[in-house]
């Protein structure tokens, strides 16, 4: 049995379903969890329609610091604020594979990345300078103070995007962020922190997606595996989604076989099973 499901970002457009539907098809043809989820990630961070990869956020300073995670039960691999590769998820898969450690971050990952064969490349859209524009005029007119409560980033989601697989009894899970506009240099969100928006074991996969900083307060992703065997993966992560309240969150799954796709705003997702 073979099941992926892909998720566009908490608030991101419906008609974007589409779209993430098509990369679930294509993914899933590969043979194994870690290189579906991998691949399906890829594809969203090479659609500027998508906050990951080319297409990311532009922060406040003007740069673009992007993070991503893979994940199998047993090994974690994880790039924090890379900056000028195109692919952040193909570099966080490497660090896990080729590499002795689990996380790289800031110049160290870039330099890695170089080291891995990734070249320079500008993610930078029209669309992102243009939104990065209107903040920094809020700013200026005072409208937003310049260190502000996460309440703030209600206003200014930066999605994510995600995949989490089941393949022949083995799991394996990878998100990618180019985080939001309205951030400092430097800032991490939940994406590469395991347990928050990211993890998988013996049990299942999930990825996590909203306002990093609430996601991280609650660590997610480890509550809903904590809870698998206890009841339906649907519900868990339905319960777990409600505890948020009215802040932007979502989930996807995997759980003993059973798929599922959670979130309290629009979250543009694929379930595909083969």
């Amino acid at each position: 049995m073979k099941i992926i499901v892909l998720h566009g970002g908490v608030s991101n457009k419906p008609e974007l379903m589409g779209k993430v539907e098509e990369y679930a098809e294509i993914a899933i043809e590969k043979s194994e969890p870690l290189e579906a989820v991998v691949e399906a990630v890829r594809l969203m961070e090479d659609d500027p329609l998508f906050n990951a990869g080319t297409g990311s956020n532009i922060r406040i300073d003007g740069s673009i610091q992007m993070d991503a995670a893979v994940i199998v039960p047993g090994d974690f691999g994880a790039v924090i604020n890379i900056e000028k590769v195109k692919n952040p998820v193909l570099v966080a898969r490497d660090v896990m594979l080729k590499s002795p450690h689990m996380i790289l971050a800031g110049d160290g990952a870039v330099k890695f990345a170089r080291k891995m064969g990734y070249e320079s490349y500008d993610p930078s859209t029209k669309k992102a300078m243009e939104k990065r524009d209107r903040i920094l005029n809020r700013l200026k007119n005072g409208e937003i103070p310049e260190y502000y409560h996460p309440e703030f980033f209600k206003e200014f989601l930066g999605d994510t995007v995600g995949a989490v697989a089941f393949f022949d009894g083995k799991y394996a899970a990878a998100v990618s962020t180019g985080g939001t506009g309205l951030t400092l240099r430097g800032r991490v969100g939940d994406s590469p922190i395991p347990g928050a928006g990211i993890f998988a074991g013996e049990k299942g996969a999930m990825v996590a997606t909203g306002i990093g900083e609430e996601i991280v307060r609650r660590m997610l992703s480890i509550r809903v595996y904590s809870k698998i065997g206890k009841g339906r993966i649907e519900d868990i992560c339905r319960q777990e989604i409600e505890s948020f309240g009215d802040i932007p969150t979502g989930i996807i799954a995997v759980a003993n076989g059973k798929p599922c796709a959670i979130s309290n705003l629009s979250m543009p997702h694929a379930i595909v099973l083969r």
